[in-house]
């Protein structure tokens, strides 16, 4: 999935060929610092040159140790039922106590399980709350306050640097009901249509769609999650050649209203 670097010599593109070029970064990204300057950076020292209707698929994390939205743990005084939950599974109580502050609702609360759902709307673990890759357990790292909001902001200041349209995926790791593993879901979204309707079209025999709905927004992470990868240092990554519906529309788009949900 990945592919030359731009500049090089490049044969013919095949039809409907989509290319994932990892974009690797050196050194922690700090609070406060330009994420955009930092991933330029970056794509410039790989040879990599971005290019009009790319898509950034962007790690949350380093959205949010950019927009500072880091807690040290050593700050967090948990409450009673944190203290008992952690003691009782073998967790740890400030972990939990910052899931709790963090959820709009308690989804499931079972065995060391704890299904949230977040004050954005997102139902994840935890509140998406997590301590890895960040520092060794000092802090933990929370989503973005707006991940919509900060994918916009970056697609500004890429489009103010390059003068070039492109969209922005702000991705993170949620888990599945009925489903083991954790995949790539996007959180945040920008420049792109993250839902496209197929819904009254026909298929190759005839037949009209009635419930067709991709979330092509999420299938882009979930491709860019598998060249980026968990430990590889590689926060992002340039989708190239895929032929998106750009627009307005935010990864909110995603999140099924209360009154189509089956199983509330």
């Amino acid at each position: 999935m990945t592919g030359p670097s731009v500049g090089s010599k490049i044969g013919k593109r095949a039809a409907g060929e989509v290319r994932i070029l990892p974009v690797a970064v050196s050194g922690e990204i700090r609070a406060g610092e330009s994420l955009c300057a930092r991933l330029l950076a970056a794509a410039r020292s790989l040879g990599l040159r971005f290019q009009d209707g790319d898509i950034l698929v962007v790690k949350h994390k380093v959205v949010s140790k950019a927009e500072g939205a880091l807690v040290a743990l050593d700050e967090i005084r948990p409450a009673a039922a944190s203290r008992v939950w952690a003691r009782r599974y073998g967790l740890d109580a400030r972990v939990r106590e910052l899931a709790v502050r963090e959820s709009r609702r308690i989804v499931r609360r079972k065995r060391n399980v704890l299904i949230t759902e977040t004050k954005h709307g997102f139902i994840c673990a935890n509140s998406g709350v997590d301590v890895s890759n960040v520092d060794g357990g000092r802090h933990a790292v929370l989503l973005p306050l707006n991940p919509d909001r900060s994918a916009a902001r970056l697609r500004r200041e890429l489009k103010k640097q390059l003068g070039i349209e492109i969209a922005v995926i702000v991705s993170d790791s949620f888990g599945r009901p009925w489903r083991e593993g954790l995949t790539e879901v996007a959180i945040g979204a920008a420049g792109i249509q993250p839902l496209v309707d197929y819904r009254g079209r026909r298929d190759p025999h005839g037949y009209s769609l009635h419930a067709t709905v991709d979330a092509v927004a999420d299938e882009l992470a979930c491709a860019a999650g598998l060249v980026c990868g968990k430990l590889a240092g590689t926060p992002a990554c340039i989708i190239r050649g895929y032929s998106y519906r750009r627009g307005s529309g935010g990864a909110r788009e995603l999140i099924r209203p209360a009154k189509n949900d089956l199983f509330r």
